[in-house]
């Protein structure tokens, strides 16, 4: 796993609380995740009228890697304007269990200046895979 600073990954994610177009909870979020091979993308949550529809921080990260050719990810870290005690929700960490494992790092920005840190693994266990689906993602057509 590349080698990484998680102060400056939670930087990054607070970086983008001011993209956040939040008019409805008025609860920003930021995400950064650090890919594989070391680059480094950034999600904050989109809202809209139909609140299903709202798009979460780690999701816009994922899918900003995703779409350019990134498959593994090596950190993620989250925060909000409300930082305390914020951890990806249930969706996201599934999300992100699809391009990373049990040991990546998860970085949670705290009020007093330092993170919480879990393990993916820890935040979902016993996740979806696809092979319970009977898929291999690393077949070719």
């Amino acid at each position: 796993m590349e080698s990484h600073d998680p102060t400056a990954l939670i930087e990054q994610a607070r970086d983008a609380l001011e993209a956040a177009y939040v008019p409805y909870s008025e609860f920003p979020v930021g995400a950064a995740i650090l890919t594989g091979d070391g680059e480094i993308f950034t999600g904050t949550n989109i809202e809209n009228a139909n609140y299903s529809n709202a798009l979460h921080a780690e999701e816009v990260a994922v899918g900003s890697a995703v779409r350019a050719g990134h498959r593994s990810i090596a950190a993620v870290a989250v925060t909000s304007e409300d930082r305390e005690g914020l951890t990806p929700c249930g969706m996201c960490r599934q999300t992100l269990a699809e391009f990373g494992d049990d040991d990546v790092p998860v970085y949670c920005d705290t009020d007093d200046g330092e993170y919480g840190e879990y393990r993916l693994g820890e935040l979902i266990p016993d996740t979806i895979t696809p092979g319970m689906l009977g898929v291999d993602p690393e077949a070719e057509d």
